[in-house]
């Protein structure tokens, strides 16, 4: 994943702080993530559910909003309707790129403003909430005790997760007034609403409320024993395995036009990073991946070396081939995997006399169902007639030429 850092305009003409997380291959779709309050775009969930949506080609843009991170501006002087006007500079930024978002993701507060913010962002298809308000003043019980100094002087500072923010009237008053269930019934976007049960923050019958006033298409995945800043890494990584699959179901994730030249039944393999060893891997028109080598070998290891691409297509065409047989003999083969490692040996132990290395593959095959002891040894011997399995074991010739300009 690559990562630009940028700045961008945001609602009062100062210069809000982001980083564009990108996708190694080719651009999918965007989403524009919204953090929590008082919280910055580097929270390790913004992370990490930014990082996994780029490596399914979704590029992140998440931003800290004004007065917060390395953002410029006075916190006291925001509003929840500011924040909902930096979310709109945002996307318009990303449409300047050519860029605009097909979803926003926002995280407690942050999931209270894309909710406000949707209905001004034409390109948005779907919209996902982690942790998020049902109500926006909910965020005031978390300095509930400073509310009559606020009141009475205009501003206040509190204690937020250990450090002292600036809390004025505006913002109070702002999020006292704000109300969700029209914007959330007129939605007319994909919803998915991710929440904890067991969150002490928010409370989860803030997503029973959103979840009611919303109209379908929308969805609730409830995110187990999260905490509410979802800092468990399993926990965000389970967030954004979710929210890819629902995505591709509702953006718009159409891949590019095919490379000049890469037409089907070519492999195009181009280098993507010059100081390392990060290849492009685009197979005709439309499938892509990448390949690279361990760190331990000068790589970043942002895809299988190619000789796990070798490792897959063995164990890829053994899995084919063996659930052929079985469907056309009508046996009752439920699944089927196959393990597959390699190695350099010594041809004499490989039953070759020659005092060399040889390439070996080893594949190890996981049948599961009612099958006879018969059926499972015919089934190990049709593996034997996997066509890569005979590339491998036979003698092949590489024809190599330079490409005229």
């Amino acid at each position: 994943m690559a990562t630009e850092r940028v700045t961008f305009t945001g609602h009062s003409g100062i210069k809000l702080a982001a980083r564009l997380d990108l996708p190694d291959g080719p651009h999918l779709g965007t989403a524009l993530f919204a953090h929590c309050f008082t919280c910055s775009k580097d929270i390790p969930a913004a992370r990490r559910i930014a990082g996994r949506l780029a490596g399914m080609g979704i590029a992140v843009l998440r931003f800290d909003f004004t007065g917060l991170g390395h953002s410029e501006g006075e916190f006291e002087n925001t509003s929840f309707s500011s924040n909902v006007s930096d979310l709109v500079a945002a996307s318009n930024y990303l449409k300047e790129r050519d860029m605009a978002p097909g979803m926003l993701i926002g995280h407690s507060l942050g999931g209270a403003a894309v909710l406000r913010a949707a209905d001004s962002l034409p390109s948005v298809k779907a919209v996902v909430t982690l942790g998020a308000p049902f109500d926006p003043g909910h965020v005031t019980h978390n300095f509930a005790d400073a509310l009559p100094k606020i009141q009475a002087e205009g501003t206040a500072e509190v204690n937020l997760g250990g450090r002292p923010f600036r809390i004025g009237r505006a913002f109070v008053e702002d999020v006292a007034a704000e109300n969700l269930a029209p914007a959330i019934a007129g939605l007319k976007r994909a919803l998915l609403v991710m929440h904890a049960p067991r969150d002490t923050i928010v409370g989860v019958e803030n997503a029973t409320q959103i979840f009611t006033a919303a109209r379908h298409p929308k969805s609730f995945v409830t995110l187990d024993n999260a905490d509410h800043l979802i800092t468990n890494s399993a926990d965000a990584e389970y967030a954004a395995e979710v929210i890819a699959a629902w995505a591709g179901r509702y953006m718009d994730l159409r891949p590019p036009a095919p490379p000049i030249g890469a037409p089907e039944g070519v492999v195009r393999v181009a280098e993507a990073d010059p100081e390392g060893f990060l290849q492009d891997v685009n197979a005709g028109p439309l499938h892509h991946t990448v390949a690279d080598e361990p760190l331990a070998y000068g790589g970043t290891n942002k895809g299988m070396s190619p000789y796990g691409y070798l490792a897959a297509g063995l164990g890829a065409c053994t899995s084919m081939t063996i659930r052929m047989y079985a469907r056309r003999k009508e046996w009752p083969l439920e699944h089927v995997s196959v393990d597959v490692t390699h190695d350099k040996v010594h041809a004499q132990d490989a039953g070759n006399g020659a005092n060399t290395k040889i390439d070996t593959f080893q594949r190890k095959i996981h049948l599961t169902g009612n099958l006879t002891d018969d059926q499972r040894q015919r089934l190990l011997e049709i593996a034997d007639k996997c066509p890569v399995h005979k590339t491998l074991e036979s003698s092949s010739e590489i024809e190599t030429s330079l490409a005229t300009a």
